[in-house]
Formats: C-alpha cells, structure tokens, sequence
C-alpha cells in the first residue's frame, strides 16, 4: 500500500516547496516536494496529519491515474495503475480509523493549501510531457522523487509528531510500501536509462 503522501500536507503546515518551472521534458521532472518539507517550528496535530494524508492520496490518483492512461511502457502503466490502486486503498483505510477514532478532519481548502499549487503544476508538466519514452521517464522521475520526499517526511517528521497511537501504528504498517514505489519506480527509470 502505497504513499500517504504525507508530506503534501506538510507544506500546507508551513513547509518549503520546490518547484521547476517551464514545459517538462525528460531533463526537466515535474515538480516534487522539497526536501524540507515541514517546519520544525510549527506544529503538528493528529487531525491535520490525517487530513494532509487524505489530500495527498487524492492527488496521487490524479498523477498515477494520468500515468496509467498515458505511458508508453506496459510496465510502467501497470506501476501507475497499481499505484492508484494502492493509494485508494490507503486512503479508505485512513478514513475508516478516522472515522472509528472520532478524528474531525480539517478540510485542507485549496486556496489555504501550498501543495495544491505544486499539484496543479505537477499535472500540468506531465500534460506537457512528450508522449512516449519521454513522457514515461517525467512520471517515473516524479514517483522516484515525490516518494523520496514522503519517505523523509514520514520518517522524521510526522510518526514523532504522532499522539495517537493507533494512528502511528497504521502508518508505520503503511510506510514500508513507500520504498517499496520508490524502489519500483527507479528500477524502471534505470531500465530505461539502460
């Protein structure tokens, strides 16, 4: 199971982003998350931690679905395919232990929310992408970097901000799966390299 794609609403909490500009290409990946994503010196509760965790898998449907319908690659349509599989499944997972935690959800509005315009520019630089190898290689680069960037999020900031405990124990059940997509997808940019 896939990304919480936590660290996407970390910068709704006051993170750093970096984001390319200019069309995408195969030597200019779409956006990803910096690598200071959240700012020590704010905190973290549990409900935002859970809501930034529902956005994230949300927006992951919308790159890995655009990667399932237009990669060239029958293996990497089927990573993105497995990873919109995989994020729904998390994301429902998310809402079930919210829901019996009795966790109101902050709804993270798009105009309060940073990591809606990295998304929105994430999209765009793949629409842009030539189609093809090309195209093929931006999504995996975008997976490689965006799991990268969850990884490090997950590991150092939100599971020692966590309070409660059946909430840290689901994500660090789910966490492994992290670099499990990251693996899959750099094993596919360096085939492709090869």
């Amino acid at each position: 199971m896939k990304i919480l794609l936590i660290s996407a609403a970390a910068l709704a909490l006051g993170g750093t982003l970096s984001v390319s500009t200019g069309p995408a290409t195969s030597a200019s990946p779409p956006p990803v998350l910096g690598t200071s994503v959240f700012s020590p010196s704010k905190a973290i509760d549990d409900p935002t931690i859970v809501a930034i965790f529902d956005w994230a898998n949300s927006a992951e449907f919308e790159t890995s679905g655009m990667g399932a319908a237009r990669a060239h690659d029958k293996d990497v349509r089927a990573l993105a395919r497995q990873l919109v599989r995989d994020h729904r499944a998390v994301q429902k997972q998310g809402r079930a232990l919210a829901k019996k935690l009795h966790v109101k959800v902050p709804h993270l509005a798009n105009k309060d929310n940073p990591l809606y315009e990295q998304h929105v520019a994430t999209l765009k630089a793949l629409r842009h992408a030539k189609k093809g190898a090309d195209f093929d290689r931006v999504y995996l680069q975008h997976e490689v970097d965006y799991h990268k960037a969850v990884i490090d999020a997950v590991t150092n900031q939100f599971l020692p901000a966590i309070q409660n405990a059946e909430l840290k124990d689901f994500v660090t059940k789910v966490a492994p799966a992290f670099k499990a997509h990251q693996d899959a997808a750099q094993n596919l940019l360096d085939k492709m390299k090869s």
